[in-house]
C-alpha cells in the first residue's frame, strides 16, 4: 500500500476536477492521476432522478479519453423499492457487483459481470445530486484504504458535477434562445418582405437596385422624404443579403443626445463616466456580422461623424473609457430626408464621410409619385390596424374612398397614410370608411404644372388626367367591383369608348399598366 500524502492528494484531484469547463477532460485528467493510488479503469459522473427512477451518466472517462454522454440507466422496480426502504450510505465499496442487491440489476450494462465498484454519492444542500463511480474489472479490486481516499473528494466532486449541470442548463437555454432568435428573425424577415408594398409597381426601380446591391458588402445611402419607408427598404436589403441571419440594428441618430451618441454607438467601460455602472456594448458591437441602419444620419454631430468615419475605415471600435480595439464586421446602411450632398458642400456634413456612405445611393420616391400603390397600402394597413385595434372585422371602403385618397398630395407619405387609415378606423363605428375630411389637394393638376403652361385645361384634359389617376389606382383593372369603371360610376364599355376618344391607349388582353402622368402617348397595358 502506497504511503499517500492526503493533503497533496486532495489538492491534485481538486485541481484536475475543477481545472476545466470541459468536464470530460477534467474527469479524464482526474482518472489519470488517481490511478496511481486507486486501481480504477473507468470513472463516471452521474445524476439521479428519483421520481423517474433513472440514473443518467453525464460523462465518462477511461484510461485513453473522456467523453460527454447521455446514458440513461432505468432502475428496476425492485431496485427502486430496495433503495427507498434502506437508503444507501454516502460511500459504497462493492467488490462483487453481481452479488449486490441493487447494483446486480444493472450489471448487464457493463462489459463484464466481474466488476468492482467504488461509489461516492453526492449531496448539495441536503439533496441527492448524483454520484461518482470508479470501476475496475475483476473481483476484490478495491479496499477500505481506497474508499477512504475517495471519501476525501466528496466536496470537489460535488462542485464539479454541480458546475457541469449549471453549464449544461445555460447551454440549453442559450441554444433555445438561439432557436428563438432564428425563428423571430425569420418572422421579422417575412414581415419586412411583406411590408414592401409596391415592389412591383411604384417601387419597382428601387427594388431592382435593392436586389442589385443586397448581395454586396458595400454601404448604402437611402434618400427620400420623411415617411417614405426608408427603414423598410433597409430591412429588405438586409433580408436579401448574406447577412440575413445576423442582427439588424436600428439607430435613430437624431434621437440620441450629443453627449450619449458615442456610448450608444461604440459602447463604454464601467466607470467611464458618471452613471456608467457596468460595461456596455455599443450598437456596432451588437451589429457584428450583421447590418446597422443609421437613420437620419444628417443629424449626427460633427465629432461623432469623425469617429464613425474611423470605424468605417478601420472596421474597429474603442469603447468610451477603454483602450482595447474591438474588430467589427458590420454593413452600414444610412438614411436621411435631407439634401446631404448639399450639406457636405456647405460644410454642414463631413465630405469624406459623405463619400464613404454614398457608395450606392437609392432615392425612394414620395407617395404622390406612386399613387397606384395606394390600394395595396390601404389593404395592408386595414388588416394591420384592425388587428392592433382589436376590431373584429375589416370595414368596407366607401365607393369614393380610394378616389379621395388618390387625390391627396400626402406630404407625410406612407406614414401619413397609415395614420389616416388608423384614424378612420377609430371613427368609423362599423360604417364604410370615407376620407372626405382630407385636404383635397390634387395629385395631378394637369399638364400646366409640368409644362408651366398658363393656359387653362380643357374638360377633355381634366377627364384624361382623372381617368389615368383612377387606372393607376386600380392597377389597370377596368371592370369589376374594384375596377376603374365602378369607381368612376360608369359602364365599362363607356369608359373604354371615352379612353379611346381621349387618346388613352390600352390593350384589352393585358391587366397591368404602365402610365406616365402627363402625356397622352403613354402605353396602358
Amino acid at each position: 500500500m502506497l504511503n499517500v500524502n492526503e493533503n497533496e492528494f486532495f489538492r491534485e484531484c481538486t485541481l484536475r476536477l475543477c481545472g476545466s469547463l470541459d468536464v470530460e477532460k477534467a474527469l479524464h485528467s482526474f482518472l489519470t492521476y488517481v490511478r496511481q493510488f486507486i486501481p480504477a479503469n473507468q470513472a463516471a459522473l452521474n445524476i439521479y432522478d428519483q421520481e423517474a427512477g433513472v440514473i443518467e451518466v453525464v460523462t465518462m472517462a477511461t484510461i485513453s479519453s473522456g467523453e460527454i454522454t447521455r446514458w440513461l440507466i432505468p432502475l428496476s422496480e425492485e431496485a427502486r423499492h430496495m433503495s427507498s426502504i434502506s437508503p444507501l450510505p454516502e460511500l459504497l465499496l462493492i467488490n462483487r457487483v453481481n452479488e449486490h442487491p441493487i447494483f446486480r440489476h444493472v450489471r448487464h450494462l457493463m462489459d463484464s459481470s466481474e466488476n468492482s465498484l467504488l461509489v461516492v454519492r453526492l449531496f448539495v444542500d441536503g439533496h441527492r445530486l448524483g454520484g461518482l463511480t470508479l470501476r475496475a474489472r475483476g473481483h476484490d479490486r478495491f479496499n477500505e484504504h481506497h474508499l477512504h481516499l475517495l471519501s476525501l473528494l466528496n466536496r470537489p466532486v460535488a462542485i464539479t458535477l454541480s458546475n457541469y449541470l449549471r453549464y449544461r442548463e445555460l447551454k440549453q437555454l442559450k441554444d433555445r434562445l438561439s432557436d428563438d432568435n432564428r425563428y423571430l428573425r425569420h418572422q421579422l424577415n417575412q414581415a419586412l418582405s411583406a411590408e414592401v408594398i409596391g415592389a412591383d409597381f411604384g417601387l419597382k426601380e428601387v427594388f431592382q437596385m435593392v436586389r442589385q446591391i443586397a448581395p454586396m458588402p458595400s454601404s448604402v445611402l437611402l434618400l427620400g422624404e420623411t415617411g417614405t419607408g426608408k427603414e423598410v427598404i433597409a430591412g429588405a436589403i438586409h433580408n436579401l443579403s448574406p447577412r440575413r441571419d445576423g442582427p439588424f440594428i436600428k439607430v435613430n441618430c437624431g434621437a440620441i443626445p450629443n453627449t450619449l451618441i458615442d456610448s450608444e454607438l461604440f459602447g463604454h467601460e464601467k466607470g467611464a463616466f458618471t452613471g456608467a455602472l457596468s460595461q456596455r456594448h455599443g450598437r456596432f458591437e451588437m451589429a457584428d456580422c450583421g447590418t446597422i441602419f443609421l437613420d437620419e444620419i444628417g443629424e449626427m454631430p460633427p465629432d461623432a461623424q469623425l469617429r464613425l468615419l474611423r470605424v468605417l475605415q478601420d472596421k474597429e471600435v474603442v469603447r468610451v473609457g477603454g483602450t482595447q480595439t474591438i474588430k467589427v464586421d458590420v454593413r452600414v446602411i444610412a438614411a436621411t430626408h435631407q439634401d446631404i450632398e448639399d450639406m457636405a458642400t456647405k460644410g454642414m456634413f463631413r465630405k469624406d464621410l459623405f463619400f464613404m456612405l454614398n457608395v450606392f445611393p437609392i432615392k425612394i420616391p414620395p407617395l404622390r409619385e406612386r399613387i397606384h400603390d395606394i390600394p395595396a397600402l390601404v389593404h395592408h394597413f386595414l388588416e394591420e390596424k384592425t388587428r392592433e385595434l382589436r376590431i373584429s372585422f375589416i370595414p368596407k371602403l366607401a365607393p369614393d374612398a380610394l378616389s379621395q385618397l388618390s387625390s391627396y398630395l400626402w406630404p407625410g407619405n406612407v406614414r401619413e397614410l397609415e395614420n389616416v387609415i388608423e384614424r378612420a378606423l377609430i371613427l368609423s363605428h362599423g360604417e364604410p370608411l370615407s376620407f372626405a375630411g382630407l385636404v383635397t389637394n390634387k395629385i395631378l393638376e394637369g399638364p400646366s404644372l409640368l409644362h408651366q403652361s398658363s393656359q387653362p385645361m380643357t374638360l377633355d384634359d381634366i377627364n384624361a388626367v382623372h381617368i389615368k389617376n383612377v387606372l393607376l389606382m386600380t392597377g389597370g383593372k377596368i371592370h369589376g367591383r374594384d375596377g376603374a369603371a365602378n369607381l368612376l360610376g360608369i359602364n365599362p364599355s363607356t369608359l373604354r369608348a371615352r379612353m379611346e376618344k381621349l387618346g388613352i391607349k390600352y390593350r384589352r388582353k393585358e391587366t397591368m399598366i404602365s402610365v406616365t402622368r402627363w402625356e397622352n402617348e403613354e402605353a396602358l397595358e
